[in-house]
């Protein structure tokens, strides 16, 4: 490729991110790359507002046009895909994006969003799990790839135009969002000791899920085992039932 021709394209590209700040090529006519501009700006505009509904909701569409426009003439993204712009996006908004007025949970409300439309194209499937509901506590049980355990210092899943924190929680926020063998992805909030156990399947300490939650009673420092061990044992049947465990 000649040089002429790099720098044409990059003159072209750079005028399609950015029209405020870069010359448009000077043998196209203005017209034609204004519509080009459009074309791949609402593209974009469209993609990710469609992924992100909630957090485009909570602020003015100048705002939100500004903060797409941020993104789509700063980023320089690592993918063609437009399945994974979403994910590009988050790292514009953790490792590039600095400005004061924007919502504290912006990005956890953004990465929240994401979770949920990842699992729902992932490719993984359920798994089909052979335990027995009634013999789960003698049985060495397994995360499912489809369950992801949350942690946010802002209750994401409870943001909406009418409820908008106004500072962070007293507590973190644990979440697993997961799909379920009929491709329906949900959540529920678990407690910190539900979160610590389901990190205790993923690192596989112990053989059986009781020999597990014995682990994390001795951890707490409970002062009634076998009561924490039966509300731990309901717990379990209550994650198994939805295919968070297997």
């Amino acid at each position: 490729m000649s040089v002429d021709l790099k720098a044409k394209q990059k003159q072209f590209a750079d005028f399609i991110r950015d029209p405020d700040n870069h010359p448009p090529p000077g043998d196209v006519k203005i017209e034609r790359m204004l519509m080009y501009r459009e074309l791949f700006f609402n593209n974009i505009e469209g993609f990710l507002g469609s992924n992100f509904p909630v957090l485009k909701s909570l602020i003015s569409e100048s705002d939100w046009l500004s903060l797409v426009q941020g993104f789509f003439a700063n980023h320089g993204c690592a993918t063609p895909h437009f399945s994974e712009i979403p994910e590009e996006f988050l790292a514009y908004l953790q490792n590039e994006r600095n400005n004061p007025a924007d919502l504290p949970f912006m990005l956890e409300l953004a990465h929240y969003e994401w979770v949920e439309m990842a699992l729902t194209i992932a490719k993984d499937t359920c798994p089909v799990s052979m335990l027995q509901r009634d013999d789960l506590l003698n049985s060495k049980v397994a995360l499912s790839p489809l369950a992801w355990p949350l942690v946010y210092l802002y209750p994401v899943h409870q943001i909406s135009p009418s409820n908008i924190p106004e500072q962070m929680s007293a507590e973190p926020t644990f979440l697993v969002v997961y799909r379920n063998s009929e491709d329906e992805v949900g959540f529920i909030q678990i407690t910190p000791l539900t979160y610590r156990l389901l990190e205790y399947i993923q690192e596989e300490k112990g053989e059986q899920l009781k020999e597990q939650l014995s682990v994390l009673a001795k951890e707490s420092a409970v002062s009634d085992e076998d009561a924490f061990l039966a509300h731990g044992a309901a717990v379990c049947h209550e994650l198994f039932e939805k295919g968070i465990i297997y």
